[in-house]
Formats: C-alpha cells, sequence, structure tokens
C-alpha cells in the first residue's frame, strides 16, 4: 500500500537534495539515482535550467515522497517503482534525483524533480487534479508488482484493496450494513425508529458524538458516517423524511458497451437482497443478448474462432504497445540530447576563456557553475556516441515529427486495449453461459419449479407452455451439437424460459409463441439440411 504526498520547494534547493541523499538512509548512496541530471550537482544542473523558464514563479523543485505498508517491498523493487513512477510523472523532461530511504520501519521513496522542464522551459504545474494522477500513478504500479494499494469511497477517507474487494462481493461489514440501512430506510418514520430496528437485527448500537454500529462477531465498531455522505446522522435523517434521495451510481451495465455476467448463485449480496437478485437476473438477460449481438456482428460463429479472435487482438495490442515504447525511449533519448546540446552551446565561451585563463584556479571559481555544466554536457554528448554537434532546428524538427507518430500510435494502442477488454468479457461471459448449460442439476431444480408452479397456477398457467419448450428444447439440443456459439445463443433463449420468473417478462418471448408454427419449423428445417443461421435469426428475432 503506497503513500504519495507531493511539496514544493521554495528555497534551500541544496539542502534538500544534501537530505535525500544521506548515505546512512540509502545504503551509503547505492539507492540513489537520476535522471537527466548527475545527482552530485543537481542543485547547479537545476537552478541552469530554472534561469532559462519562460513562466515566473516561486517554486525550484517539487519534492515527491512515496511511502510502502511496512514489511510489503523490498528495496531494490521500493526502488523501481519509484523510478517508474518518477518517469511517469517527470514524462522524461524534467532532471529528477530518486533516493531510496532504508532507515526506518518502512521503505520510502523521495524524488525531487526540477520545477521547470528542459524541453521548452514551462513550469510543472501542481494542484489536486496532478495530485490524484500521481495516486492513480502509483495506484497502477503497486497492482502491476502484486502490492496493496489505497481505494477511495465517497464521502469517507478511503479504504483499503481487501475491504473494496469484500464490499464487492457483498462480504464486507460495511457491506452489510449498507444493505441494512438502505433496506430499513423505507420502512421506518424516524432515525430512532432506525436504530431500533438495527438493534433487531442483531447489531449493537453505540451512541456518541458519531453513531456506530456493530454486527455479531465483529471486532470493531462501524461509524455510520463512514459509510459515506449518504449515511451521516443528517442524511440518514433527510432520506426517512423524503428530503434526499439516495444518490446510488447506475450500473455499469447502463452505461453501453457488454459487462460481465453476475455469479448469482455464489452472491451474498443476492442472498441479503431480493432486490439486487431480481436486478442482477435482469442484467444477466441483458448481457447476453449484448454479447450474442457482439459475436453476431462481428460474424464469430466457433468457440475457436472466438478464441483465435482474442489471440489476434491481444498480439496486435502487444505489437502497437512494444512500438509505442520504442518512439518514448527515442523521445526521452532526443529531449537529453537536445538539453545536452543547448547546455555545450551556452557554457562553451565560459569552458573557452576558462582553458584560455593565466590563472584557471581563480577563473574556475568565479565560473564554476558554468564550467560545471559544460564538462556534464560534454560528457554526455560523447557517451551517446556524438563527434559531430548537430543542428537543434534539426532534431527539435525531428522531435516534433515523433511527437506526432506517439500521439498517433497511442490512439491506435488505445483502441486495440479497448478491444482487448471487451473480448475478454465476451469470452468470461461465453464460458459463464456454458457452465450453466452443463451444470445439471441446476437443470433439475429449475424443473421442479417449473413443476411446483404449474400445480399452484393450473391448467391455465401463465408460463411457457409444453409446445414452446418442446420447440425451444429441440432447437436448443440441435443446435448445440452443432457449435459451441451457436448452442450458447440457443441457451440464452433457455434462460429466458426458465429463469423468468415475473408474468411481465412473458412478452419477451410472447412474438416467439405467435409464430411458432412457422418460425420454427422453417428453421429447423433449414437447419437439418446443414443450415444453423436461420434457426438462430428465428430464436433472436422472436425475442
Amino acid at each position: 500500500m503506497a503513500v504519495t504526498k507531493i511539496k514544493p520547494i521554495k528555497g534551500t534547493l541544496n539542502k534538500a537534495l544534501d537530505y535525500i541523499q544521506n548515505p546512512a538512509k540509502t545504503d551509503e548512496k547505492i539507492l540513489v539515482s537520476s535522471f537527466g541530471c548527475a545527482y552530485e550537482t543537481a542543485d547547479i544542473e537545476f537552478g541552469f535550467t530554472l534561469s532559462q523558464a519562460l513562466d515566473k514563479g516561486n517554486n525550484l523543485a517539487h519534492h515527491l515522497i512515496q511511502s510502502f505498508e511496512p514489511g510489503e517491498v523490498d528495496y531494490q523493487t521500493a526502488h523501481e517503482i519509484g523510478r517508474q513512477l518518477a518517469d511517469a510523472v517527470t514524462k522524461g523532461q524534467h532532471e529528477y534525483v530518486l533516493t531510496t530511504h532504508i532507515d526506518k520501519g518502512h521503505i520510502h521513496n523521495h524524488v525531487i524533480f526540477c520545477a521547470v522542464n528542459f524541453v521548452d522551459h514551462h513550469k510543472y504545474n501542481s494542484n489536486k487534479r496532478s495530485y490524484y494522477g500521481i495516486r492513480n500513478m502509483s495506484d497502477k504500479l503497486c497492482r502491476e508488482h502484486g502490492l496493496s494499494v489505497v481505494l477511495p469511497n465517497r464521502g469517507s477517507k478511503g479504504k483499503s484493496y481487501a475491504e473494496y474487494q469484500a464490499e464487492k462481493t457483498g462480504t464486507s461489514w460495511k457491506g452489510k450494513l449498507k444493505i441494512a440501512v438502505d433496506a430499513l430506510i423505507p420502512q421506518v418514520s424516524s432515525f430512532e425508529e432506525l436504530l431500533s430496528k438495527l438493534q433487531a437485527a442483531g447489531y449493537e448500537i453505540k451512541q456518541g458524538k458519531y453513531i456506530s454500529c456493530r454486527a455479531p462477531g465483529q471486532e470493531r465498531f462501524t461509524r455510520l458516517k463512514t459509510l459515506g455522505a449518504d449515511y451521516t446522522e443528517e442524511a440518514i435523517r433527510e432520506r426517512i423524511s423524503g428530503k434526499r434521495a439516495h444518490a446510488a451510481k447506475a450500473p455499469r451495465a447502463d452505461r453501453g458497451g457488454v459487462s460481465l455476467l453476475i455469479d448469482i448463485q455464489n452472491s451474498i449480496k443476492v442472498q441479503e437482497s431480493r432486490g439486487y437478485e431480481q436486478w442482477a437476473k435482469i442484467h444477466n438477460l441483458k448481457q447476453a443478448a449484448k454479447t450474442m449481438n457482439f459475436l453476431t456482428e462481428h460474424k464469430i460463429e466457433q468457440y475457436t474462432e472466438l478464441t483465435a479472435k482474442i489471440t489476434e487482438v491481444a498480439k496486435a495490442s502487444e505489437q502497437a504497445a512494444d512500438s509505442l515504447k520504442e518512439v518514448e525511449k527515442r523521445l526521452t533519448d532526443m529531449t537529453l540530447l537536445i538539453k545536452n546540446i543547448n547546455t555545450y552551446q551556452k557554457t562553451k565561451p565560459a569552458y573557452a576563456a576558462y582553458r584560455k585563463a593565466k590563472d584557471k584556479e581563480k577563473y574556475r571559481t568565479a565560473h564554476e557553475s558554468d564550467i560545471i555544466l559544460y564538462e556534464a554536457a560534454a560528457k554526455a554528448i560523447k557517451a551517446a556516441g556524438i563527434t559531430k554537434l548537430p543542428s537543434l532546428a534539426a532534431l527539435q524538427a525531428e522531435y516534433a515529427a515523433l511527437q506526432e507518430q506517439k500521439e498517433a500510435l497511442y490512439a491506435d494502442y488505445g483502441k486495440l486495449k479497448k478491444q482487448v477488454k471487451e473480448y475478454d468479457v465476451i469470452k468470461q461471459n461465453i464460458d459463464s453461459i456454458l457452465k450453466v448449460e452443463r451444470q445439471p442439476e441446476r437443470g433439475k431444480r429449475s424443473r421442479a419449479r417449473i413443476n411446483e408452479r404449474k400445480k399452484k397456477n393450473g391448467r391455465g398457467s401463465r408460463y411457457v407452455g409444453h409446445r414452446a419448450r418442446f420447440l425451444i428444447g429441440a432447437a436448443f439440443e440441435m443446435l448445440r451439437s452443432r457449435t459451441a456459439i451457436l448452442g450458447v445463443k440457443v441457451s440464452i433463449l433457455y434462460l429466458f424460459v426458465f429463469v423468468s420468473e415475473k408474468p411481465c417478462n412473458q412478452r419477451l418471448f410472447s412474438p416467439l409463441l405467435r409464430n411458432k408454427s412457422t418460425l420454427f419449423s422453417h428453421a429447423l428445417g433449414c437447419l437439418s439440411a446443414g443450415n444453423p443461421l436461420p434457426t438462430v435469426r428465428a430464436v433472436f428475432d422472436a425475442v
């Protein structure tokens, strides 16, 4: 679990750099690295870049701190995560010094980067938005390295990743308390009555400045206000009186695209809430239909075709990512080269005068910064294998062309990444449907429920009749024997018939019943002749 903080440095830059490079804290400076500068002369190189700033301001640098959970990460991994974070924040355009401190109980990184970039000499804009961007980058890197993260909760300070996952699956104490409060609010007329009903449900109530609840078996009390902005005492009173509506987010399924099917049988939230169960069933039917539409639009009829397409898209995404990394590496190298050539040219007169000076020591003392910068730039240019300095104008033109190429590659990579995610959801949904199809015990339970309804409702039942079920079952068996994907398509119709429980849902397949004698006869005839598509169309056009 990495925690990030950032603060500006307005003065004493050299002292801040000396502090983070303390040999006692960095394993004798083994855990010290830098970018765009030498850490020994970082204050001088920062100062040269700052002197060319186009924006006026008081900030000399920014100090970023990244702290890790004790015992969760080793110092080499922590240093590498810090380097990746610094690269992401500075985008290869700011000098920075990175150190990892291991002298305390928790390992933490320090990154000091120049407030002005060395590409166009604009200052870094530090605000709330940029901070949350840094935190998101840090969380992403932590997940990639198997570390925990802190996720925000609306109206609260945040929660652990384990707690977030527990609440998502309906197993956390906070999640259960929220469900209990939401279920009781429509049933009560006052806040006091709500507390009374919570007590009756087994919750222990602790009065005080803040109302706290504890479920049976729970170790600590949970303050209602920590559940979110809709669960403070004032907010709950307003919700009870009708002055405030519960601001629940719309399910992702309603926001377009295909979402994952919900495992209704193993969901704790389904077991605890009948309303959620009904929503989950409707959600699954909608997403199953969207999944089939996706397969039809992309002309995928075989399961092997789906897996092959997934492999193809994933490979294309990896190639785009590799190309993007190559361009980004080239851009980083070019920014450093442009910086070093610019520094070399501007400090060359001072170094030339130093070489000609009679009293070199005196001259060096007076012009130490320029001489150090020249020597550092010359060393970097030589290390890059450049014997003849290229034109700055030509380099900048090449840099601009690479930027355009990067933007185009980034757009392509974004599209491919979206496709990979989309196809992954489709495959998971298909696998879920095929799993349901292969569960004989569920079929037995469903049949028992249907027989029970028939006894209850008599011969005039409002549910699907024997003939419709026979036709659907016949199509189901015939299609399943043809291809996996076609079997899945009919499985969805099967779910419509045997999972739907409300009379209002019957209108979903009433067109099928009206046309069963014509649609299915034609469809099954085509199927027997070796053409399964009319059967699929008959099933889904009717629904």
